[in-house]
């Protein structure tokens, strides 16, 4: 009886941090230099694109979200209700980077609008892509991406 009264107490403390945490799947970015792993959570519905890294007060430094969408072409981001700056890495349907979008701001209004056609985002912390090197020409590897 005990357990009854307490599973919808400790669900509900719990699903919050349940939601931010979700489920990390291994991607590897490859440089000119360099193999970086991260561990992202994967967002492929509508509702996991909008809702992205919103809410987040933190992220592991090796840690982001890769965006899959159902079909390729010119993707648009702002960052509203998202409190930690991001790079966001637009991806071909093969993985490879064709726009960096470095150190988004918090809370920003403004879209992220990149001219090019892509079928895959990437967000991670801000300023990582500089730091490690990434650039427009290299791959990110995930089992999600065609050839990988």
């Amino acid at each position: 009886m005990k357990f009854c009264v307490l599973l919808p107490l400790v669900f509900t403390l719990f699903w919050p941090w349940y939601l931010e945490a979700g489920s990390s799947e291994k991607v590897t970015i490859v440089t000119s230099r360099s193999q970086h792993v991260f561990m992202v959570e994967l967002a492929v519905t509508p509702e996991a694109h909008q809702r992205g890294l919103m809410y987040r007060r933190k992220m592991p430094r090796n840690a982001g979200m890769l965006f899959i969408f159902s079909t390729r072409g010119q993707k648009s981001f702002w960052m509203k209700n998202t409190l930690i700056p991001l790079d966001i890495l637009f991806l071909e349907a093969n993985g490879k980077i064709v726009h960096v979008h470095h150190y988004a701001q918090p809370h920003s209004l403004t879209p992220i609008f990149p001219k090019v056609q892509a079928l895959a985002v990437m967000e991670i912390n801000g300023g990582l892509s500089r730091e490690l090197d990434i650039k427009v020409g290299d791959l990110v590897l995930h089992s999600r991406l065609q050839g990988h």
